[in-house]
C-alpha cells in the first residue's frame, strides 16, 4: 500500500517538474530566442506588406572589466513616404511634416509632382519620437514605415577595421570592408530566417562555423578592442597626424602572449555613418592592406635571430667601419661615421646599419632567411579581416648577393604589412614564439549563447634565453639612449626601438627626403602585457623617427600602465 502511495507521489512529482521544466523553457525561447522576433513584429505595425525589415548582428567592443559596447548596430526609427496620388494638399502636408522634422521642401514638392508613381521617399532614418508624432497626424497619402539602420556610435575610431555596409552588385545590404564584410556571414540574420536552431547552436562546432567569416551562424560579433584605449591612441595619432602633416600615421596595440588587438587605427580615416560623403581612399585598411620598409626596428628581430643562433653574446664586439662595400653596393651608419670597435649593444643603442650587417653575415644567408621566414615576414598572418597582403622578403629569397641580406638586417629592401611586423616584433615580448593577431573574441548567437573563438597555438622562433638579452638590450636603449635616459620609467622597465626608413620612389630607387618613422616597444619588459607599433609615413620637417614617435610612444605606455594599473616590475633605482 505504501510502495504503490510512493509511486504516485513520484509520479506526481516527475510531472509537475516536467511541466516546469516545459514553461522554463518555453520562457527561454519566448524571451532570448524569439524576443527579437516579437519585437520585429511590433516593428511592422507601421510597415507596408512589401517591406521587410532590416536585421543584422552587431559588432561589439570591450571594455578591460568585460562589458560590452556597441561599435555597429542597428538604429531603429522611421521612414517617410508620400503616395502622389492619395495626397490631397501638398502644401499643407509639407507643413505639417516639416513642423516635426526638417525635410527640404523642393524635393518634396517634386515628389508630390510624380503623380504615376505611387510611392516616393522623402526621408529616412526619422527618430522615434518624431516618426510616431507623423503618423499621429494621419496625414492622407503619407506614409510612415518603420525603418532601420546601421549605426556606428564609435564615429571615425576604428573605422577601417570596423567597416560599414552597404548595397552589393546585387543591391543587397553586405559588409564591404573591415570586420562588416569578414563577418558578413556571422552578422547577416537573413540568410537562413531570422532565427536559428537553438540545439544546432548549441552543439554546433563554432571553430568551423566562423571559418573565414564563411558557412556562419548568425549572431553578434564580440572583439577584442578595448574603447577607451582605441580612444586614446586615435587621439595621438590623430595629433603626430596633424602636428607634422604626415600623409598617413598608424598604430596597434597587441596582447603579445595571445595576439588579441587592444586597440588599432589610422589617419586619414572616416565616418562609417556617412561613408557616402566620405572619401573612399580611406575605406581601405593600411594595417593589412599595404607594405611598408620599417628601417631599424628590425635590428631587435637580428640582434634577436644572432644570440638565438650563437654568432654573438651581448659581450660581443665588432669593427664599426662606419661604411661598407658589398657587390659594387655602399651603404653607411645613419651618420656615415665608424665607430671602431664597439660591444653589439651599441647596435641597438646608437641604431648602426653596419652592426646589423656585421651579424647577417656571422648568420650567413640560409640561417638569415631561416629566421625571416619564420617569423613570417613573407606571409599573412591569418587576421580576422579582409584583403590582408603578405610580407615580401623576395629580395632575399632570390637574390644569391650579400648585398640584400646586409640591407634586409636593418630593415630596408623588405617589406611588411604593419600587422605582419607586429606579430614578428611581438615575439619579442612573447618569449620567442609568434602568435595569430586577431580582432575577433567570440560569436554570441542568437540563442543568447556566447562561443569563445580559438586562434591556434604560438610557433617558437627565438629560445627564451635569446628573447631575454636581446630584451635586456632593448631596455638599455630606454634607460640610457632614447631621449638621453630621460624618459625612462623608474619603476617599471619598459623595451623599446626607433626606426627611420627611406621609402622607394618611381623606378625602385627611394625618393630624396621621404621617410617612414616607426616605434616598437613592450612593457614590462620582462613580462609584458603590451606590445605598441607605431608609424608615421612622409612627417615634414624631421628626419628622425626618435623626434616624432618618442614622446607619443611614451604616452601611451604612461596611459596603459595607469589604466590598467600594472603593478612596478623594479625598483627605483636603475
Amino acid at each position: 500500500m505504501r510502495s504503490a502511495l510512493r509511486l504516485k507521489l513520484r509520479l506526481f512529482s516527475g510531472a509537475i517538474l516536467l511541466f516546469a521544466g516545459i514553461i522554463i523553457i518555453q520562457l527561454y525561447f519566448l524571451q532570448l530566442v524569439h524576443g527579437q522576433e516579437y519585437s520585429l513584429k511590433a516593428e511592422r505595425q507601421y510597415a507596408n506588406t512589401s517591406q521587410s525589415i532590416y536585421d543584422r548582428g552587431s559588432i561589439y567592443f570591450t571594455r578591460k572589466d568585460g562589458t560590452l559596447l556597441s561599435a555597429a548596430t542597428l538604429g531603429t526609427g522611421f521612414r517617410l513616404a508620400i503616395d502622389p496620388k492619395r495626397l490631397k494638399d501638398a502644401d499643407a502636408a509639407y507643413a505639417a511634416i516639416t513642423a516635426i522634422t526638417p525635410i527640404d521642401e523642393q524635393e518634396f514638392q517634386a515628389a508630390a509632382a510624380k503623380t504615376n508613381d505611387p510611392y516616393e521617399v522623402i526621408k529616412t532614418q526619422v527618430p522615434e519620437e518624431a516618426g510616431k508624432a507623423i503618423s499621429e497626424l494621419e496625414l492622407t497619402g503619407v506614409l510612415v514605415e518603420r525603418e532601420r539602420w546601421r549605426n556606428y556610435p564609435a564615429g571615425d575610431k576604428a573605422a577601417q577595421t570596423i567597416g560599414f555596409v552597404a548595397y552589393d552588385n546585387d543591391n543587397t545590404l553586405a559588409g564591404r570592408f573591415g570586420l562588416e564584410r569578414y563577418y558578413n556571414d556571422v552578422l547577416d540574420r537573413g540568410k537562413d530566417g531570422l532565427f536559428g536552431n537553438f540545439f544546432a547552436e548549441l552543439f554546433s562546432n563554432i571553430d568551423e562555423a566562423v571559418a573565414d567569416g564563411r558557412n556562419a551562424q548568425a549572431g553578434d560579433v564580440i572583439t577584442t578592442i578595448e574603447p577607451v584605449v582605441e580612444e586614446k591612441l586615435m587621439q595621438i595619432l590623430a595629433d603626430v597626424q596633424a602636428q607634422y602633416g604626415s600623409t598617413e600615421t598608424s598604430g596597434i596595440i597587441m596582447d603579445p602572449k595571445t595576439g588579441e588587438i587592444i586597440a588599432l587605427g589610422t589617419y586619414p580615416t572616416f565616418n562609417p555613418n556617412t561613408f557616402g560623403e566620405e572619401d573612399a581612399n580611406h575605406f581601405g585598411n593600411p594595417l593589412v592592406e599595404r607594405r611598408y620598409e620599417f628601417g631599424s626596428i628590425v635590428k631587435a628581430l637580428t640582434v634577436a635571430s644572432g644570440l638565438d643562433a650563437g654568432v654573438i653574446t651581448p659581450e660581443s664586439t665588432y669593427n664599426d667601419t662606419g661604411t661598407i662595400t658589398l657587390n659594387g653596393k655602399t651603404f653607411s651608419n645613419y651618420d656615415g661615421k665608424a665607430r671602431g670597435v664597439v660591444p653589439v649593444q651599441q647596435i641597438l643603442s646608437q641604431s648602426l646599419n653596419v652592426g646589423a650587417a656585421h651579424i647577417a653575415g656571422r648568420l650567413g644567408h640560409e640561417k638569415f632567411r631561416h629566421y625571416l621566414e619564420e617569423l613570417g615576414l613573407g606571409t599573412e598572418t591569418g587576421i580576422d579581416l579582409p584583403s590582408e597582403i603578405p610580407g615580401n622578403i623576395d629580395n632575399i629569397l632570390n637574390s644569391p648577393r650579400d648585398i640584400e641580406y646586409a640591407t634586409a638586417s636593418y630593415g630596408q629592401g623588405i617589406a611588411q604589412t604593419p600587422i605582419g611586423m607586429i606579430r614578428a616584433l611581438g615575439s619579442l615580448a612573447n618569449g620567442g614564439q609568434i602568435v595569430t593577431p586577431h580582432l575577433a573574441r567570440a560569436i554570441r548567437l542568437e540563442s543568447g549563447i556566447t562561443k569563445e573563438l580559438s586562434w591556434g597555438q604560438s610557433e617558437r622562433v627565438f629560445s627564451s634565453s635569446a628573447v631575454e638579452e636581446t630584451t635586456t638590450m632593448l631596455v638599455e636603449v630606454v634607460d640610457k639612449s632614447l631621449a638621453n635616459g630621460t624618459l625612462s620609467i623608474p619603476e617599471i622597465s619598459v623595451a623599446a626601438k626607433t626606426g627611420t626608413a627611406q621609402i622607394a620612389g618611381p623606378g625602385g630607387k627611394y625618393a630624396p627626403g621621404k621617410y617612414l618613422h616607426s616605434f616598437f616597444g613592450y612593457f614590462p619588459a620582462y613580462a609584458p602585457k603590451f606590445v605598441i607599433l607605431l608609424y608615421t609615413k612622409e612627417p615634414g620637417g624631421v628626419q628622425y623617427a626618435s623626434e616624432t614617435l618618442t614622446h607619443p610612444f611614451m604616452d601611451l605606455t604612461h596611459f596603459l600602465i595607469n589604466y590598467y594599473t600594472i603593478p612596478p616590475d623594479r625598483g627605483e633605482t636603475l
